[in-house]
């Protein structure tokens, strides 16, 4: 009887024990995993910031991300924004991804590319992207089609005006509510609320400082009047009010992350949440930026290397500082090995997962290469080195501001870094304008919405762009029955649409007919309403601009059209105009019809 009271409580001893080491092992699966918040400032240099070491402005929020975390001293991004963008999402380099140019459907990712928002949407994250595109507006290039479960902003490059401008969210167009950097701030808030208790991933793209140099009284009237003491190297080709507005513009980007930081903190989330900062490319003018060789659109250092502040409280050392190279294609397979995720993507990544390093562990020195090019030029940089475009070699350990070339004295390590650059050309470049025939996409099966702006189309007869600086422009002098608007489409599966048109009109031009037309698919209405607002922006300019102004379209219901599946050209025109002109085009938003 004694045995088996002992067996009995040695059993019972057993089970519980069994039922605590299940009962752990469920809650270590449960583990939520870490959140992610991705800044990306556009056209932001890597001097605009007070922890860079310039005293011209103040950025308290983003400095703390610098001392709470690790920051790169050598981290490179592309010398303009569509590649860059495109390397951060998929870890590889642009040229490879069918990017070419930024506007005009080359700032497109290839639809066989994998990106990071499908990664972590796969694993389970939340996923959202606020702000600016860049990589393709019709889907599936659209960021909703990429991995990204909600999207508000706008999906071409630059826009025309920063104060409630028209926008979209989640493919319909809405209006903008106030300065756009703090609208999209106040999304990415409301998302961070509404996921606080499952894992995130939220990123926040924000169109600033790039022009039209636009910020707000509060930010501007404490930059306007400011004396500077850090002023660019070409400092003869500085334009202090750009300068200013564009640091008023960082200081306003700074506020906005503050709102972020503090809305994690509030939340107790900073221990399970990664947050990274960095910029797009250099600066957009000439002005403070460390003493460093070229600006925006320049393969040099002062064109390409960025900031990079990564925090993760209690995980990444605070104040780590890295010096080992490092590239926007690194973010992706890096995330993954932060969070533990398989790095499973349909094309070679090729970045390299440097968690290890953040995490305080050695690694391999492989002495990596780092790419950068734009506009048919390439240059390429070691840890130690930078070959540039012409081939002249730089010690930027020593000579950042690249003033002494030291190629004949150097000439193996020439020898190896030219012909690692040959052959990246030669492997990586494969989509230019020249090749690249993909037309822009309609009827994709799980989108509802798609538009089709002046931006990508193409026009004929009288009909002008407003600038000739195209992702925000739109289409004016159409005056003729034979002028017209053309896009190269593809219709990727047969439906019927619901088409409208936003134009703008003058009472006394009423009456002509459009007609939009797909092989033999036509649709037409009339222009019956005036709607004629005038050009916005210039009131809210800082500095003249060089891309067009902007204003209001009105819609027009054009009707149901029947697309049938193929490509093609889809034509815009009038079929009479009675009097001066038809009006002004915007774009075409196309709605499928069930």
């Amino acid at each position: 009887m004694k045995s088996l009271k002992i067996t009995a409580c040695l059993l019972l001893l057993f089970t519980t024990s069994c039922a605590e080491k299940v009962k752990e092992n469920s809650s270590k699966s449960e583990i939520k995993k870490p959140n992610v918040i991705l800044f990306l400032a556009d056209d932001q240099g890597w001097g605009d910031l007070n922890s860079s070491g310039n005293r011209n402005l103040n950025t308290p929020n983003i400095d703390a991300l610098k001392t709470n975390g690790a920051s790169f001293n050598n981290f490179y991004v592309q010398p303009v924004c569509s590649p860059t963008r495109a390397e951060i999402l998929t870890g590889r380099y642009f040229t490879r991804t069918g990017v070419y140019e930024t506007s005009s459907g080359g700032e497109r990712i290839n639809l066989n590319e994998t990106t990071i928002a499908d990664i972590l949407k796969k694993a389970g994250y939340h996923t959202a992207a606020f702000g600016k595109w860049h990589n393709g507006m019709q889907p599936p290039y659209h960021p909703n089609s990429r991995g990204f479960d909600e999207y508000y902003g706008f999906a071409s490059g630059h826009w025309g005006n920063y104060f409630s401008p028209m926008l979209e969210h989640n493919g319909t167009l809405v209006k903008g509510n106030g300065f756009l950097v703090d609208d999209l701030t106040d999304k990415g808030l409301e998302f961070i609320e509404n996921n606080k208790t499952e894992p995130f991933f939220l990123y926040l793209p924000y169109n600033t400082p790039h022009s039209p140099m636009q910020v707000p009284d509060e930010f501007w009237n404490k930059m306007k009047d400011k004396s500077f003491d850090f002023l660019s190297d070409e400092h003869v080709n500085e334009d202090l009010q750009f300068t200013k507005a564009a640091l008023a513009m960082v200081e306003n980007i700074d506020y906005n992350v503050g709102r972020i930081t503090d809305k994690v903190k509030s939340l107790n989330l900073e221990d399970e949440t990664i947050i990274i900062y960095l910029s797009d490319n250099g600066p957009n003018a000439y002005r403070w930026n460390g003493g460093m060789k070229g600006k925006k659109g320049n393969v040099d250092e002062g064109g390409v290397r960025t900031p990079f502040y990564i925090q993760w409280t209690n995980h990444i050392q605070k104040g780590f500082m890295i010096d080992e190279i490092a590239s926007g294609i690194d973010i992706l397979p890096t995330l993954t090995g932060l969070l533990s995720i398989p790095l499973r993507t349909k094309m070679p990544i090729d970045g390299e997962d440097l968690s290890p390093l953040l995490l305080g562990e050695t690694i391999e020195n492989k002495n990596r290469f780092i790419y950068n090019h734009w506009n048919g030029k390439t240059s390429i940089r070691s840890q130690n080195f930078r070959l540039d475009n012409e081939n002249r070699l730089y010690d930027i350990t020593n000579d950042r501001a690249q003033l002494k070339d030291i190629a004949s004295s150097n000439t193996d390590i020439v020898k190896v870094m030219l012909e690692a650059k040959n052959n990246w050309e030669i492997e990586t470049i494969n989509t230019t304008k020249e090749n690249d025939n993909r037309a822009f996409t309609l009827g994709y099966p799980k989108a509802i919405y798609t538009q089709l702006p002046a931006r990508d189309g193409e026009a004929h007869g009288n009909i002008k762009r407003s600038n000739r600086w195209p992702n925000d422009s739109f289409f004016t002098n159409w005056k003729s029955v034979n002028d017209a608007i053309t896009w190269n489409v593809e219709i990727l599966e047969e439906g019927r649409f619901q088409v409208k048109m936003y134009y703008t009109c003058p009472e006394k031009d009423l009456g002509a007919i459009v007609e939009l037309s797909f092989e033999t698919s036509k649709i037409a209405a009339k222009i019956t309403k005036p709607f004629n607002p005038p050009l916005v922006g210039k009131e809210e300019d800082r500095v003249p601009r060089m891309e067009s102004y902007v204003k209001e379209f009105k819609p027009l219901n054009l009707g149901v059209m029947t697309l049938p599946k193929g490509k093609g050209t889809l034509t815009l025109k009038a079929i009479k105009v009675p009097n001066g002109q038809v009006g002004d085009f915007r774009l075409l938003q196309f709605k499928k019809v069930e």
